[in-house]
């Protein structure tokens, strides 16, 4: 029988990422293509799938919900595309498997054992890649809430996190507002959190490859498989932190997330084996195109790694802003205002109706249901229960902007997938 040998970067057995092994040949059996998404809460996936309807209003979108939804009206399930997903909050990381359909999203206060109600990209970059691809689909996601890189997700070859000048200069100064009230405990416990993420989203790639039958069903280790792509979507946590990035309105104020993020996709082909494996950054969009100064500086931090000429034709950059509804942003920002307001009589701020802080919660309620619908009319407030489920950190949950998000991340890997690789 003749024999091949398994390339790095290429395809490999079931056995841990890394080993260098000679598989036999076996006519007909085919590489089980592997693709990593993580991230933060976004990549978790907070979109209701009650938000679905809502892609069916855009006739541009129509049939690309046609293809997440069966006959039956019921989300579709994958014939060939399997999903590993790791989640959870305050160390208690739980993994769900199973065929890929909707509910592999935000998991808060769900079933750990179970697909939930809400999805994230990976639903519809499966459906992509099930619709171009004749070998089986496995997705490896790894994902938490709240997560930066400059810490929780730092790769190794970024060294420790350290102290910039801006941060010494006002922890080690008078008590304040952000200010750690005991710095070596703060400095113990960064240096205990740091990296914390980005060695647990490799243990739970490892294990999945170690056994891939344990999550597709029927996998033979003669098939071997291919890790085909990595999909990074993260940044909230990294572009809302003054004291990391502290140069504000400043040109080049997230140079160091750049810096971090091409260590991270150095690192991540190092310890997986896969010196070629492709990386799809997605952009940072909340807030759609119109966008002020900080965020459109770290959205060009987020995508810079990809113009690097060591990552030519291996690591592209997806702008997400493009997929961010316009018209439910418009009615998030009233809903905004009502929250403001609402804040305003409970304060007792001094130019507005509870000045005195003599109204009544009743007074209160009622003042504030008249408030709300001189601002919101009933058919705006109708389209944002169709279409939103969720804060405008978090694409305002709705299914059409993750739906596109993870297609486009898809059809940019299915891209690379088409370019020579050297082996």
């Amino acid at each position: 029988m003749k024999t091949k040998r398994v390339i790095t970067g290429g395809l490999m057995t079931a056995a841990a990422a890394g080993l260098m092994l000679v598989i036999p040949s076996q006519a007909g059996a085919k590489p089980l293509k592997v693709f990593i998404l993580a991230g933060q809460s976004n990549m978790e996936g907070p979109a209701s799938i009650k938000t679905f309807n809502y892609i069916g209003d855009d006739p541009v979108t129509a049939p690309l919900l046609e293809t997440m939804r069966g006959a039956d009206g019921k989300p579709t399930v994958c014939d060939g595309v399997w999903i590993s997903y790791l989640t959870g909050a305050d160390e208690k990381n739980f993994e769900i498997t199973g065929k890929l359909t909707a509910g592999y999203g935000s998991m808060w206060g769900m079933d750990s054992r179970k697909p939930g109600d809400k999805i994230g990209p990976e639903f519809t970059f499966g459906l992509t890649m099930d619709a171009a691809l004749v070998e089986p689909v496995l997705l490896l996601k790894a994902a938490w809430g709240g997560k930066s890189l400059h810490t929780d997700f730092r790769p190794p070859s970024a060294g420790p996190y350290q102290l910039n000048d801006y941060q010494k200069k006002l922890y080690y100064g008078p008590p304040g507002h952000g200010v750690p009230k005991d710095i070596d405990q703060w400095l113990a416990n960064k240096q205990r959190e740091t990296g914390h993420y980005y060695r647990l989203m490799l243990e739970h790639v490892r294990k999945a490859l170690a056994d891939p039958n344990r999550v597709v069903p029927g996998y033979a280790a003669a098939q071997g498989y291919e890790l085909a792509g990595f999909v990074w979507l993260q940044g909230w946590n990294d572009m809302v932190d003054g004291h990391t990035y502290p140069a504000h309105g400043k040109p080049g104020r997230f140079a160091l997330y750049s810096e971090w993020l091409a260590h991270f996709i150095r690192d991540v082909r190092r310890d997986l084996n896969a010196p070629k494996l492709r990386f799809v950054i997605g952009v940072m969009g909340v807030g759609g195109t119109n966008a002020d100064k900080d965020t459109v500086e770290f959205r060009k931090a987020m995508a810079a790694p990809a113009s690097l000429p060591e990552f030519k034709g291996n690591v592209a950059a997806v702008e997400t802003a493009p997929f961010w509804s316009q018209e439910l942003g418009a009615i998030d920002k009233k809903r905004e205002q009502v929250s403001q307001m609402r804040w305003f009589l409970d304060a007792q701020h001094k130019d507005h109706a509870n000045a005195d802080g003599k109204m009544t919660q009743e007074q209160k309620e009622e003042f504030m249901r008249k408030f709300e619908a001189g601002l919101i009319s009933p058919a705006e407030a109708a389209l944002w229960k169709r279409g939103a489920s969720n804060a405008g950190y978090h694409y305002l949950g709705c299914a059409k902007t993750f739906a596109l998000m993870g297609r486009a991340f898809a059809e940019t890997n299915l891209e690379m997938m088409k370019e020579p690789r050297s082996r």
